[in-house]
C-alpha cells in the first residue's frame, strides 16, 4: 500500500508567502516522487500548493474538505476543487475535518501556518504519527520544537529539516522502518498461535 502523507500548512496569513510556496510544491512533488499519496485539508494557500506540486510531478492528490457537498467547499468555504483527484466531503466543519484528516494520514508534515495547522499537528501528535516540520518557514512550524519541549507528554516521532526533499526522504525512511517492524511483528504472532 501506498503510503498517505498529509501536508498541513497555512491557508491565509503571513506564512503564505512566494517562499513558502514554492517550499510547499516541493513538498507535493517529493511526495509524488517517492509514489506515495498526498492528502491536504482541500484548502487554499500552502496545502493546495502542494497539491500542485504534486500534480505537476505526476502524483496523487486527495483533499479532505470541511464541507458536506460540492457546492458547500466551493460556495460557503469559498476552497478550491483542482489539483485533487478526490475531495472527501466530511461535512464536520474545520476541526472535524482536522480529526479525520488527520487519522487517515500515515504521517504529517507541519509548514508555516497558524491554529488549524497547530490543531491537526497535535491530533498527529497524540496519535503518535510520523511528523516532519519545516523549519524556517514560520508560524507554528517554527514554534513546535519548543512547544512540544514544555509538553514532555511521551515520545513521537518528529524530524525537523529547511529541505522540503530531505524532510519527505526521512519521513518516507521512518514510515517503512515502522512498516517493516509491524510485519514482522505479525509474522510472529501468526507463529506462535495454534492452529
Amino acid at each position: 500500500m501506498k503510503f498517505k502523507i498529509c501536508v498541513s500548512g497555512a491557508a491565509a496569513g503571513e506564512t503564505l508567502n512566494r517562499d513558502n510556496a514554492e517550499k510547499a510544491k516541493e513538498l507535493g512533488r517529493a511526495i509524488a516522487a517517492r509514489d506515495c499519496i498526498l492528502i491536504t485539508g482541500a484548502t487554499t494557500g500552502l496545502p493546495h500548493y502542494a497539491a500542485v506540486g504534486c500534480k505537476e510531478a505526476k502524483g496523487i492528490s486527495i483533499g479532505f474538505s470541511p464541507a458536506s457537498t460540492y457546492q458547500d467547499h466551493v460556495y460557503r468555504y469559498h476552497l478550491p476543487v483542482n489539483y485533487f483527484d478526490l475531495i472527501v466531503y466530511t461535512g464536520f466543519g474545520y476541526s472535524g475535518r482536522n480529526l479525520i484528516l488527520t487519522r487517515s494520514a500515515d504521517a504529517v508534515v507541519t509548514i508555516g501556518g497558524r491554529m488549524g495547522t497547530l490543531n491537526e499537528f497535535t491530533v498527529a501528535f497524540e496519535d503518535r504519527k510520523p511528523l516532519a516540520v519545516l523549519e524556517e518557514t514560520g508560524g507554528m512550524a517554527d514554534e513546535i520544537k519548543e512547544l512540544t519541549e514544555i509538553a514532555h507528554k511521551h515520545q513521537c516521532s518528529i524530524i525537523y529539516d529547511t529541505d522540503p526533499d530531505k524532510l519527505i526522504g526521512g519521513l518516507i525512511a521512518d514510515l517503512r522502518q515502522d512498516r517493516h517492524h509491524i510485519r514482522e511483528e505479525h509474522r510472529a504472532l501468526k507463529v506462535d498461535q495454534p492452529e
